[in-house]
């Protein structure tokens, strides 16, 4: 679905739906919107495997690389909480990322209101 937030161009997939767990599967995301190719793509957290959520699987490293590398920005959003308190290095990641203009970690539609408000 796609939506406008603050004069940016929002996709936004299901929660449900194949999972994203190579480059393979950010290519056809990547696919997916193509043709109406948004300002940001968002995506529910539930749709990455767990394999992403540890870095020494360079799961989320070879992933979101791909989206950087077409010059597609991605916001995934949801509660990963659980998978940060098992890991120092992934809340390093998402801190560094959420610094970033390519790769933002929210917790729900309000606080990429927010980001999206103040990135302009």
């Amino acid at each position: 679905m796609i939506d406008h937030i603050h004069g940016t161009k929002v996709f936004h997939f299901p929660a449900d739906g194949y999972s994203i767990d190579s480059e393979r599967a950010a290519t056809d995301v990547i696919g997916e919107v193509w043709l109406d190719w948004p300002d940001i793509a968002v995506i529910p957290v539930e749709r990455f495997s767990d394999d992403f959520f540890m870095l020494d699987t360079r799961v989320a490293g070879d992933i979101t690389q791909k989206f950087v590398t077409y010059g597609l920005r991605v916001a995934l959003v949801g509660d990963i909480s659980e998978h940060l308190e098992r890991s120092s290095a992934l809340t390093s990641y998402v801190r560094e990322s959420n610094q970033g203009k390519h790769v933002w970690f929210v917790r729900d539609r309000d606080e990429l209101t927010e980001r999206l408000r103040t990135a302009r």
